[in-house]
């Protein structure tokens, strides 16, 4: 029964609203059963009747949704190469408190440090016993079941991350790679939601891919499917954050992008950016971006730039998966109106109309997506030992 209970909770975060047949065709039990468990979590008052479903010819059966109110919180921590962000979040994905962001460089020794006084100041923002689980997600070679980044060396605080979080907060943790988590959080409540087969990449400093295949999560057979950025369709000589030459990463990301924006800078071309490389020395990928979405010739070379390339590793993506639809989501979704028409002139370049007029590709709309996503991997990995740990789950 406490099984059971936990797949509705789970059930109910995702899809939000369904009806008692609706979560017995997708939890798979039966109608009594599911009938039994809901009416027990309504006397929790951790479920709650939601109106009625839509009808389908007969009486119109009651809808039942959580109960965010009487559930305890999900801190949700979002980390990229050179941006941390943390937040609080209900079980409706409702923020409770402010989205706090530090400019936090994973490749330096004391970015363990920072991220931990980041989530301290969040935690002092509520009741630290309201919230019962940590979702972190973050790049790199993730082993979520272990909670390793295998991509930092066993001396690395990032390392066992998992366990030196669960010991410095006295937090239940689990940990996630960022584009997985992105990719679950978009199938779930983004664009992806009407998709049984979607790629999802993730553009950012690097090019990461989620990919959801039959409505589940493909992770291959040592875990780490989907390493889009270091598909090798580059012909520059120029080394890859991975080690590796003729990574598509290297032309395709967030990184490259500003790079060449910023050598343009150098040569004193004109641009709305000038003023900041000036001051800083450099330039953000964020002021890019807004750069470029405010018309700025610079800022829209560098990202056609990034387009084109990207369009290119699509192509093959469409190849190999042949997916109903591919997302591109992340940081460099906001970049929609400058990215489209350069990866739509690569996929007619470079993929098979056959092929490619049958998937169909969006850009994101989500906003906050890693932290939405951080979410999403806390509630998919609860366990009765969470549940009871908090007394008011299971009865």
């Amino acid at each position: 029964m406490e099984s059971l209970k936990l797949s509705i909770i789970k059930r109910l975060y995702f899809a939000k609203v369904q009806s008692i047949a609706e979560l017995s065709t997708s939890v798979g039990k039966s109608v009594p059963n599911i009938t039994n468990s809901v009416n027990q979590l309504i006397n929790s008052d951790l479920v709650i009747q939601n109106g009625l479903a839509p009808s389908t010819g007969g009486r119109r059966a009651a809808s039942f949704a959580l109960n965010a109110e009487a559930l305890p919180f999900i801190l949700s921590v979002a980390i990229d190469q050179f941006y941390t962000s943390t937040v609080i979040l209900d079980f409706a994905n409702k923020k409770q408190t402010e989205i706090l962001t530090e400019h936090i460089r994973l490749e330096n020794e004391d970015a363990y440090a920072k991220i931990c006084t980041l989530i301290a100041k969040t935690l002092q923002q509520v009741e630290k016993a309201s919230v019962f689980i940590i979702g972190l997600t973050l790049p790199g070679f993730v082993d979520g079941v272990e909670g390793l980044n295998n991509s930092f060396s066993k001396s690395s605080s990032l390392y066992k991350i998992r366990e030196n979080i669960e010991k410095e907060f006295g937090i239940r943790t689990e940990v996630e790679n960022d584009s997985t988590a992105i990719a679950i959080a978009e199938h779930n409540f983004g664009k992806g939601r009407d998709a049984k087969d979607v790629m999802v990449v993730n553009l950012n400093w690097g090019v990461g891919l989620g990919m959801i295949i039959d409505n589940d999560l493909y992770r291959g057979h040592s875990g780490y499917a989907g390493e889009f950025s270091h598909i090798p369709l580059s012909n520059l000589s120029k080394l890859c954050s991975c080690g590796k030459k003729g990574c598509l990463e290297v032309e395709a990301s967030l990184i490259a992008a500003r790079e060449f924006a910023i050598e343009m800078l150098k040569e004193g071309e004109e641009s709305v950016l000038q003023a900041s490389f000036l001051e800083q020395g450099y330039i953000t990928g964020d002021e890019l971006l807004a750069a470029a979405n405010a018309g700025d010739q610079l800022a829209i070379k560098a990202l056609r730039r990034i387009g084109y390339m990207l369009g290119k590793g699509i192509a093959t993506l469409i190849h190999i998966i042949n997916p109903e639809k591919i997302i591109i989501s992340g940081r460099g979704a906001k970049a929609q109106r400058v990215l489209l028409p350069e990866i739509q002139s690569a996929l007619h370049e470079f993929a098979i109309p056959r092929l490619s007029n049958n998937t169909k590709l969006e850009f994101s709309d989500t906003t906050n997506v890693q932290l939405l996503g951080g979410g999403c991997v806390a509630v998919g990995q609860l366990d009765r030992t969470i549940l009871k740990a908090i007394n008011r789950i299971i009865n």
